[in-house]
């Protein structure tokens, strides 16, 4: 669980520089920043991370290859799905795992949303309290916005 909490405050951590970044104004570039290229018809903005948010990116945690495509387990150490995605709400807090179950190849598969404060995790696995394949393939389908 902590690991998920740590990612979902990444997650908003980033999100919400990315907004910040949207919405002011360029700025000089900071004194430890890389020159940044000018793009044709604006200002100079600093595009990149310092030396010390890289030290922190390196030693941080990339839910890529730590949450993505791995297994979920219910309480009987029964495997009911995977995480396929994560979701960031619009106030930039992880508040869903989509969690693919059944299905074969592609075929017939089923996903939903899960809010994150129902997992757990325990010994580096995504565990759901209470949750069955059946269960799973009852909840209403997740289909992403267009």
């Amino acid at each position: 669980m902590k690991k998920l909490l740590l990612i979902a405050l990444g997650m908003a951590m980033i999100m919400a520089s990315l907004s910040y970044a949207a919405e002011e104004p360029a700025k000089a570039p900071a004194a430890t920043a890389a020159p940044a290229t000018p793009v044709a018809g604006s200002e100079v903005i600093a595009v990149g991370v310092t030396v010390t948010e890289l030290t922190n990116v390196v030693n941080g945690w990339s839910v890529k290859k730590k949450v993505l495509g791995k297994p979920v387990y219910n309480d009987k150490k029964e495997k009911v799905g995977k995480v396929d995605d994560i979701i960031i709400a619009p106030d930039k807090v992880v508040s869903y795992a989509i969690i693919g179950a059944g299905g074969f190849l592609g075929i017939d598969k089923h996903d939903v949303a899960i809010p994150i404060k129902q997992f757990k995790e325990v010994d580096g696995k995504f565990i759901l309290p209470g949750a069955t394949k059946d269960a799973i393939k009852k909840m209403p389908p997740f289909k992403y916005a267009k």
